[in-house]
């Protein structure tokens, strides 16, 4: 791997009395995409969670670009370079996309505007519906909606939450399409938490899989093989 974009030594996350997060690490290289994978349940979107500073880690470090970012609100977070798309979207339904877009917009002011081109060269339906509400797209439109609005940070780190979840087969090829030509400009580096392992080869690097809040197994995406996948990631 090449000097990790982010590095997290020993993460540790509670609900309560209940541990979910068992020691968590994870490295992620800069300008290449690691898929995060395994069952439901298994403390996937709570590492994205904490990641971003949603969630409160009761032990561990995370470091951004050799920087501890344990101490940092979300907002600062996201001002320093990580663009979150969570697991159902959470899209504005009343605002238009040139709304939600703006979202973006207003807090990157002139550089995210600079990123219009690029999201509508990777997501040409988004130009032709700008005046459209959100609630009205289909789920894949509003999953490019959602990976747009993120783009336009032209963040370090994208974290992307299952995207091709309940995703009709077009969209979820157009997806892997954005995530390869994102990894080809070699501007940011990606974390992606997907089922489809078809779908993490086609487009990962890596892969760090997770069973019961802990990580069992990392490794290349090449030596994602049949009896991993059998042993920890088939329901």
């Amino acid at each position: 791997m090449s000097k990790p974009r982010l590095q997290i030594k020993d993460l540790q996350v509670a609900y309560g009395q209940s541990t979910i997060l068992k020691g968590i690490d994870l490295s992620v290289p800069a300008n290449e995409l690691v898929c995060l994978m395994g069952r439901n349940g298994v403390g996937k979107t709570t590492t994205l969670k904490t990641i971003l500073g949603l969630l409160s880690q009761t032990a561990g470090s995370i470091d951004m670009d050799g920087e501890c970012i344990d101490s940092l609100a979300t907002a600062e977070r996201v001002r320093g370079g990580i663009a979150y798309v969570p697991q159902g979207r959470d899209i504005f339904p009343n605002l238009t996309v040139w709304e939600n877009l703006q979202v973006s917009i207003v807090v990157k002011g002139k550089a995210a505007r600079q990123h219009l081109d690029r999201v509508f060269d990777l997501f040409p339906v988004l130009k032709e519906m700008l005046k459209r509400k959100g609630g009205v797209l289909s789920g894949g439109q509003q999953q490019q909606l959602a990976i747009g609005r993120a783009l336009l940070l032209d963040p370090k780190l994208l974290i992307l939450d299952e995207p091709t979840e309940g995703i009709q087969p077009s969209i979820i090829d157009q997806i892997e399409d954005t995530l390869l030509a994102l990894k080809a400009e070699k501007r940011m580096s990606i974390l992606l938490v997907e089922q489809y392992v078809d779908f993490a080869k086609s487009v990962g690097d890596h892969f760090c899989i997770m069973e019961k809040g802990s990580v069992v197994k990392t490794g290349t995406i090449g030596e994602l093989d049949e009896g991993t996948v059998a042993e920890f990631l088939t329901v």
